[in-house]
């Protein structure tokens, strides 16, 4: 019986022994996941607050898009309410046709080509024919224009208002650049954080996983110290009943041995009896 008894017994400390070991490296894994864990969480909240910051800088300056846009509209306004004083007359005064504006690319357009390109005779003398017309026409507008100061005192305004509403138009641009540089920081910034956060819950999972097996190789030490205490109880009683004269009274070294059988139940978390308190203190232990 007690061979019996001793060899289940080396089985379970085995069992046991076994069960602590994969206890304790599920548990580190378990302790390395969680970390990584912690890490992807903290960087994802660095992530989107620096999100949240580039939104907040793209929402600045559209709001400066948008009021420069309303300062360049309402000047264009009237920019065209200039130029259409102007066109009344240029009509009044039989002005219409291409502006003195217009006559001059046009020039500066074709002796650009006449310089560069190599053409036919035949093109050549159209071309020149051509720009020999548009400086008659642009000499004709001119002295037009020198002659009609209500008309060129019409003109510079609209053109000194159409220049003011450049530059709010150059400024709202310059904005809305920005505005649309943060935006695409900010997508990208959120994209990235949502990737950390996948990684994230991935290693929450697999740090669930691992803790969950760790618990059931805690179980199976637990239930195999437990088998083994019962076992060194049934051991001692054997002994005890083969003492010489028929005697059962427990050596020292069974005292000690119940009194760390009952200081173990203690650590566990069991309540102990006044006749527990006293193998204690006969065993030394208390």
């Amino acid at each position: 019986m007690l061979k019996e008894l001793n060899t289940k017994r080396q089985d379970l400390k085995a069992a046991s022994e076994e069960a602590k070991e994969k206890r304790n490296g599920l548990n580190a894994e378990a302790s390395t996941l969680a970390a990584k864990r912690n890490e992807l969480n903290k960087r994802t909240k660095e992530l989107i607050n620096e999100a949240q910051e580039y939104k907040k800088l793209r929402d600045e300056n559209n709001e400066q898009v948008k009021e420069n846009k309303a300062k360049r509209d309402e000047i264009n306004a009237k920019a065209n309410e200039v130029f259409a004083k102007v066109d009344a007359l240029r009509t009044a005064n039989n002005l219409t046709g291409p502006s003195i504006k217009d006559i001059r690319k046009d020039i500066d357009r074709l002796e650009f080509t006449q310089q560069t390109e190599v053409l036919s005779p035949s093109k050549e003398k159209e071309l020149v024919n051509k720009i020999t017309e548009l400086r008659k026409l642009y000499v004709i507008k001119k002295d037009q224009l020198e002659s009609n100061t209500e008309l060129k005192n019409l003109l510079t305004e609209a053109q000194e208002i159409r220049d003011e509403a450049s530059t709010f138009h150059n400024v709202l641009s310059e904005y809305a650049q920005k505005a649309q540089e943060y935006h695409d920081k900010m997508i990208s910034t959120f994209k990235e954080a949502d990737k950390m956060r996948a990684e994230s819950d991935a290693a929450h999972k697999q740090f669930v996983e691992f803790q969950e097996k760790a618990d059931e190789q805690h179980k199976l030490f637990i239930a195999a110290q437990k088998e083994i205490r019962d076992i060194d109880k049934e051991v001692r009683k054997i002994k005890k009943g083969e003492d010489t004269g028929g005697k059962k009274v427990a050596s020292m070294e069974d005292v000690r041995k119940d009194a760390e059988d009952i200081f173990d139940k203690f650590k566990s978390g069991e309540k102990l009896t006044t006749e527990n308190l006293m193998v204690l203190q006969k065993s030394g232990l208390l």
